[in-house]
């Protein structure tokens, strides 16, 4: 078996624009403190392509990768120190909390081949979902409606409309059941 990752080439689309966006994210957005600022990160989100509407929250320490590849939905929030690694789409519903320091990511590498190519999948959270602190969202995933991810999860797999799932690899743990 004679490959050598010297052969390896991954694309880089969008490489400027990605450079540009970095070093806003960096700068501008994580500057744009409190929430009344919270209206200025959406449109600089959306300036450089996202689906943010006015009544999100992102908090100005929250990574993003690739606002051209994020759709957000009303009254969600995005807590403090999270992560999107959105080489591919993340769609994120309405009513959705993710919490302080969770990592969405929707890029991996092809075991199956000594090169180790990237391969990516989307990432969709739900309406009314939460993916409480320090969890990871791998690639491909679905949270599916109302479902509850435990803090510091791991989410490999799809997790079921109304249900709670923790752990690492994160499994189904019960139902969620609302009290009216």
């Amino acid at each position: 078996m004679a490959t050598d990752l010297k052969d390896y080439r991954e694309e880089k689309p969008r490489f400027l624009l990605r450079l540009l966006w970095r070093v806003i994210n960096a700068t501008i957005f994580r500057l744009l403190l409190g929430v009344r600022l919270h209206v200025i990160r959406n449109a600089l989100l959306c300036l450089f392509g996202a689906k943010v509407p006015y009544h999100a929250m992102i908090y100005p320490s929250c990574k993003i990768y690739a606002p051209w590849n994020l759709e957000v939905g009303k009254y969600t929030t995005i807590g403090p120190q999270t992560e999107l690694y959105n080489k591919d789409y993340i769609r994120i519903g309405s009513n959705v909390v993710i919490s302080q320091g969770s990592f969405l990511c929707t890029a991996s590498h092809d075991i199956s081949n000594l090169l180790l190519p990237l391969r990516t999948d989307p990432i969709v959270v739900n309406d009314r979902a939460w993916v409480a602190a320090d969890s990871f969202i791998g690639q491909g995933v679905v949270i599916g409606e109302g479902a509850v991810v435990g803090a510091r999860s791991a989410v490999f797999k799809s997790v079921d409309p109304w249900t709670v799932a923790g752990g690492n690899p994160a499994q189904f743990i019960k139902k969620r059941i609302l009290k009216s």
